[in-house]
């Protein structure tokens, strides 16, 4: 469903990131071992920890111990901040990369869906630009059907219709 709630963006941004990688449901399974380790995902906690709090994370056995990963989400928290004083909300300014409302694509078969494409490019280049870190294409293209900027059901399965008519929220 489209997310347009920026905690639940902040949130999906960081798991995308420590999933580089790894496996989507290694992260799944540790989705709420990363909530109580990184205070709920509030975005403002986040942004002020300062290396104690990033050496106790590395201890922390219920997420991904990478240190790059750790300093990664601590530095996307505070990048996050300015483009929400930027933009008023890190929603205006993400689903920009989409037009503003979900692609919807016609994949019949799971081998036509892309790992990357000109808009995941596009946010990439521009979440680098302003010192987003784990935000390859590819994890950017991850993030965007997670959140759902784009609509990469197959034709056949009975949420591709559902969320062909899912409309963003007033």
């Amino acid at each position: 469903m489209p997310a347009h709630d920026d905690s639940t963006l902040f949130e999906f941004l960081i798991l995308e990131g420590a999933q580089a990688g790894l496996n989507w449901d290694t992260i799944l399974r540790k989705r709420e071992n990363y909530r109580a380790a990184f205070d709920g995902f509030d975005v403002k906690k986040i942004a002020g920890y300062d290396r104690r709090k990033v050496q106790s994370l590395m201890n922390e056995a219920g997420i991904i111990r990478n240190r790059l990963k750790i300093a990664s989400a601590v530095q996307n928290a505070k990048s996050f901040l300015k483009v929400q004083g930027e933009f008023g909300t890190f929603d205006a300014y993400i689903w920009q990369f989409a037009g503003g409302s979900p692609i919807v694509n016609s994949w019949r078969s799971a081998k036509q869906v892309p790992a990357r494409t000109a808009e995941s490019d596009a946010m990439s280049k521009d979440l680098k630009k302003r010192g987003f870190s784990f935000v390859g294409t590819t994890i950017c293209y991850a993030f965007m059907q997670a959140v759902g900027m784009v609509n990469d059901h197959l034709t056949g399965c009975f949420r591709y219709s559902q969320l062909c008519t899912a409309k963003r929220p007033r």
